[in-house]
């Protein structure tokens, strides 16, 4: 892409709100140089300029795109080598209260290239996280890291932290997806976390620098967390969520929505249990049955939990027949026992001493009878 197309993208990412579903179409179908040039050039009856073409001429994009140089952070756009690809994916559903479409460009801070980012999980839910959801989000988080799978998620309070500390616990990638700047702290306790991704993994926003969060930039945000991962896991959610939207976006670009189950008296775990219970999100309650959703075909199996196997287990129909005849307390002959289980004397004879063989009936001079450990 040329420094031109580079600098419109920049100044019109100014002028409109991130994930302005309009300016993303203009600017797929025209190119962004072209919607920039006639924007600016738009001018009112009496000839003077409108008022959106007077807010973009007082635009400075090489400027910023050099103040963003001296933070650390750097402008991807589509084309470049960097570009994550599957954001291209949001131009196809329709908007979300009124935002969609794929960001005109990243702020990147971190040394992490995004286009790496194609096996990417994201990992979100409940703010006021539960101590049972944020173990459940570190320890899923981890174990996706740990296969070599990038965790997204929003460095937010809650399930959001937990799903970034997982992966970094498990040695793997991490991004944030911020509603603000990528070069602001948001919120702020989590100073450490960001600057530590900023250094080793990445932070990423549609957003300029130096730009504040606010509601609508929170659900702009949420298209792109889902869009980024091949998969999202929703630990923790309550009926108003903001996590619930990014599931919604999830299931528009037609990717896995996998929820974590909760106590059904939880309320944090609502939101989640309603997505399960209408078929929205498959139930998951761990790191390999998520890497089992995302993974090709035959990959990640995870194997169906069984109960601990007993020696009962192996035995034939007769022979369980037998066994269930045999007395606990007081020994019993064989023709008792026949009796008891309804088949023949010779048959049981023959099934008494398998048994026996296996340690699971005991015979003395008054009979048999179930052995000790039985």
């Amino acid at each position: 892409m040329s420094d031109a197309e580079r600098r419109a993208r920049v100044a019109l990412s100014r002028l409109a709100e991130p994930g302005d579903p309009r300016l993303a179409g203009l600017v797929a179908e025209l190119g962004a140089i072209v919607v920039h040039d006639h924007l600016l050039a738009e001018r009112e009856l009496g000839g003077l300029q409108t008022d959106v073409a007077a807010r973009l001429a007082g635009m400075d994009a090489e400027g910023d795109l050099e103040r963003a140089d001296r933070l650390g952070l750097r402008y991807v756009i589509p084309g470049d080598d960097d570009w994550p690809t599957q954001l291209d994916d949001l131009a196809a559903p329709p908007p979300v209260q009124g935002r969609g479409g794929p960001p005109l460009g990243l702020w990147v801070r971190g040394p992490l290239p995004l286009a790496q980012l194609t096996d990417s999980v994201s990992v979100v839910g409940s703010r006021s996280a539960t101590t049972y959801g944020a173990e459940v989000a570190a320890r899923l988080s981890a174990t996706l890291a740990r296969s070599g799978c990038a965790v997204v998620s929003g460095a937010a309070f809650g399930i959001d932290q937990a799903a970034h500390r997982g992966a970094l616990a498990g040695e793997g990638a991490t991004v944030a997806v911020l509603a603000c700047g990528a070069d602001r702290v948001y919120p702020a306790a989590h100073r450490s976390l960001l600057d530590h991704l900023g250094a080793e993994c990445a932070v990423i926003s549609e957003l300029a620098p130096g730009c504040s969060p606010t509601r609508l930039r929170f659900l702009a945000r949420n298209r792109l967390i889902a869009a980024l991962s091949r998969a999202t896991v929703v630990v923790e959610a309550a009926v108003r969520s903001g996590a619930l939207n990014t599931a919604n976006w999830a299931g528009r670009l037609n990717r896995p929505v996998l929820g974590v189950p909760g106590p059904v008296t939880s309320a944090p775990s609502e939101g989640v249990h309603q997505l399960i219970r209408a078929g929205v999100a498959t139930l998951v309650t761990s790191g390999e049955e998520v890497l089992e959703m995302v993974g090709a075909s035959g990959e990640h199996l995870v194997e169906v939990p069984r109960g601990r196997e007993h020696a009962r287990d192996r035995l034939s129909l007769r022979q369980q027949q037998v066994l269930d005849g045999v007395p606990v307390a007081s020994p019993a002959h064989a023709d008792s026992i026949a009796r008891t289980a309804g088949l023949g004397l010779v048959e049981v004879r023959a099934a008494l001493s398998q048994l026996a063989a296996r340690g699971l009936v005991d015979k003395s001079e008054r009979g048999w009878r179930l052995a000790r450990d039985e």
